[in-house]
């Protein structure tokens, strides 16, 4: 591609992902697809083979004098002419066969739309390697037949030509496995993609790179050393014929091993990049990813596994949003931060308790489905007020609600922000959930704040005299206009401006305490409904 050097050409190669095919194909047209694109890989393969078994002959492989020489080669040309037209449709038809028929073959079970069972998983992923076998026989024929062909006419020569097609054909064996994997990876895809199976006598990635090594470095070296065993013999090589067979040699060398390297190489990056690319998105936060299990190496036990991983992290996540949900969530980032104990240690907090007026009648006149709604928007108010002005839920009892500031972890200036929540969360509550009347208290003091209950079973609360103070503080609030009260000491401990809001009035016991507590309340809201009932 034009503005594109080689590298970045190539990363665009292995990023695309047409080879594995798109997951809603119907498994008719993915059999058709598979199946044309291993003839091709069949046939080029053969290709390959053929193209280095001519230019060794022709031009690497010393001959011995002969008489007859021409009609000796003719005798070759015409045998690999017809071994061709023989072989390379008995292979093709041979290969389909080995991989599409037969009760377990991939045609059976793509067509008919079901998962395929253990053994047609297992005959996916050595697919590549029955077409090898199939390539290995048809060639190791050819050796045999081309070397008792020759020996007739001399030893040397048969030996010569045997080695030279052994070499062919196992340029086109390495090929052809790595061709086909790549061919299969549409049928591999839908094999492997809800169910892994084991790779016993798989062949891996080090058969793969084996294999690309073979043609790029093993059948050049053999070439050479072939050149060598003969130039021992009686057969006389000059320096000319020396030097075009180092050429040809290095050709088939550079030639083909760069094919095979990059198909090696593309067939192990391929599945690598869409591991990377799967990551990116879980480092951006997307974890509703899932990658294409295709490969038939130890890459695609890697895909399965960074599958596995997701699956972990979603349920993981999806424990830990319930969890957050249950418990809020700084409890719950506490408890998976720090090693869950029983007990707990003494905070100073500031406490704000909701609770509705008139819910006995509310539940009275009103349908059971009505009331819930009712109930959840008034209690989406309270979560959105509390947690935005920094505190936490700490329990919902019935039609009330425990909101903490100052634990489990520490707030800044937590009086004056929990008496900021209570003065708008009752101007919320009126404008969103007017039906509803709510009364609020707030109290601050020490508080034991952890884990109660058991080992099996316990929350994380706060318990102390703040808490007691502000139900009380609550009961007595809907007595008043304003719906809200607060301790004088509250008022007191704010470090900002939110004191400016409120104003002291009077001290009155509450039910159940021995010390009078000072109230305080909203500016303009401290005038009490029914001063003779106070009274």
């Amino acid at each position: 591609m034009p503005g594109l050097n080689l590298r970045d050409q190539f990363e665009r190669l292995a990023d695309h992902p047409w080879l594995v095919g798109d997951p809603d194909e119907p498994g008719d047209k993915v059999v058709r697809r598979a199946r044309w694109m291993t003839i091709v890989a069949i046939v080029l393969a053969n290709a390959i083979g053929a193209l280095v078994v001519v230019v060794f002959a022709v031009f690497a492989l010393p001959k011995p004098a002969l008489e007859g020489e021409a009609h000796v080669t003719l005798l070759n040309t015409v045998a690999a002419a017809v071994y061709v037209l023989v072989a390379l449709p008995v292979g093709v038809v041979w290969g389909r066969h080995r991989l599409e028929g037969g009760e377990q073959g991939v045609r059976d079970w793509l067509e008919s739309g079901r998962e395929p069972d253990d053994d047609e998983r297992f005959l996916v992923l050595r697919a590549p390697l029955r077409i090898m076998t199939v390539e290995v026989v048809l060639w190791g024929c050819a050796v045999v037949g081309f070397t008792l062909l020759n020996l007739q006419f001399s030893g040397l020569l048969a030996l010569g030509v045997g080695t030279t097609v052994a070499l062919g054909g196992l340029t086109t064996s390495a090929a052809a496995y790595l061709l086909c994997e790549l061919a299969f990876r549409p049928v591999a895809a839908r094999a492997l993609a809800h169910h892994d199976v084991d790779r016993k006598g798989v062949p891996g990635v080090a058969t793969r790179w084996l294999l690309a090594w073979a043609v790029g470095t093993g059948v050049p070296i053999l070439g050479l050393l072939m050149v060598g065993i003969v130039a021992l013999t009686s057969v006389q090589i000059s320096e000319k014929v020396l030097a075009v067979t180092i050429i040809a040699l290095c050709g088939i060398g550079l030639t083909f091993g760069a094919i095979v390297s990059v198909l090696a190489a593309y067939a192990t990056v391929h599945p690598i990049r869409s591991i990377r690319r799967g990551l990116r998105s879980i480092r951006e936060g997307d974890l509703d990813v899932e990658v294409g299990v295709w490969d038939s190496t130890e890459m695609g036990l890697l895909q399965a596994g960074f599958n596995d991983m997701v699956m972990g992290l979603q349920e993981r996540e999806k424990v830990r949003d319930l969890f957050g949900r249950q418990v809020g969530e700084d409890v719950a980032q506490q408890a998976l931060d720090d090693e869950i104990r029983l007990g707990g240690e003494v905070r100073a907090v500031t406490v704000m308790f909701v609770d509705l007026v008139g819910s006995t009648e509310l539940a009275v006149e009103k349908d059971p489905e009505e009331v819930v709604e009712l109930l959840n928007r008034f209690f989406a108010e309270v979560v959105e007020v509390v947690e935005g002005c920094g505190g936490w839920i700490n329990k919902f009892e019935g039609d009330a609600a425990l909101a903490i500031y100052g634990a489990p972890v520490p707030v800044d200036d937590d009086a004056g922000k929990a008496l900021r929540a209570a003065r708008v969360l009752h101007e919320r509550l009126e404008e969103n959930v007017g039906e509803l009347t709510a009364a609020m208290g707030v109290a601050r003091g020490e508080a034991v704040a952890g884990n109660i209950g058991a080992e099996t079973r316990f929350e994380y609360t706060v318990i102390g005299d703040p808490v007691n103070e502000a139900s009380r503080l609550t009961d007595l609030a809907k007595e008043y206009e304003g719906r809200v009260l607060a301790s004088a000491e509250v008022v007191e401990a704010v470090e900002g401006d939110e004191a400016d809001n409120w104003e002291l009035g009077d001290e009155v016991t509450l039910r159940g305490r021995n010390e009078p507590t000072e109230l305080a309340y909203p500016r303009g809201g401290g005038k009490r409904e029914n001063a003779e009932d106070a009274a």
